[in-house]
């Protein structure tokens, strides 16, 4: 059996700092996407779960592409599991800020066409047969009312990348739900 080199203590605190550092960027969005998936009595303790697996496996963590990428992926894993466990799904056409976020979705970006939908379910539904990725963008950009940059940051992925996904989805939205984009909004 091989022995783990020991890390000195110095470094073991400077990597307990930055598990420190990215919990406490990363919770307050965290709780907020679990509120929206699981609902707000069951929050805490999936995002509580998700980050003692990322504490434990912090070491691995670092060695990944994007640290945030991977703690979204276990957030998610998470909240699927929680979701399984109960067999039930995501709770987003409940939360009290869907209406919210679905009327910004519609007007702000997509232009008055989207406006006159009225059918939250029919939206929903829509969102949730996107690819995984474009679905965590449009529910931190219009659920969770993040900017790109955030979305970005959260996602481990570029602004641009962001800017794809979302015009993306868009498209993918306005096809099942049969309304056209408007293309004066400088996207397409």
């Amino acid at each position: 059996m091989t022995e783990r080199p020991r890390v000195p203590a110095r470094l073991t605190g400077i990597r307990a700092v930055t598990f420190a550092a990215f919990h406490e960027l990363h919770y307050g969005l965290w709780m907020r996407y679990a509120r929206v998936q699981v609902g707000r009595d069951a929050a805490e303790r999936v995002v509580d779960r998700a980050f003692q697996h990322l504490r434990t496996g912090w070491e691995q963590a670092l060695l990944q592409e994007s640290v945030p990428r991977h703690g979204w992926a276990l957030l998610k894993e998470e909240v699927d599991a929680w979701l399984q466990a109960r067999g039930r799904g995501p709770q987003l056409a409940e939360c009290l800020g869907f209406d919210r976020a679905v009327q910004r979705l519609l007007t702000d970006e997509a232009g008055d066409r989207f406006a006159v939908l009225g059918e939250e379910i029919r939206l929903y539904g829509a969102i949730a047969e996107l690819p995984e990725r474009q679905q965590d963008v449009i529910v931190l950009r219009y659920v969770l009312a993040c900017t790109d940059e955030e979305t970005a940051d959260f996602l481990g992925i570029e602004t641009a990348t962001v800017h794809s996904h979302l015009r993306r989805a868009r498209h993918g939205l306005s096809r099942k739900l049969g309304i056209p984009l408007d293309h004066g909004d400088g996207e397409d």
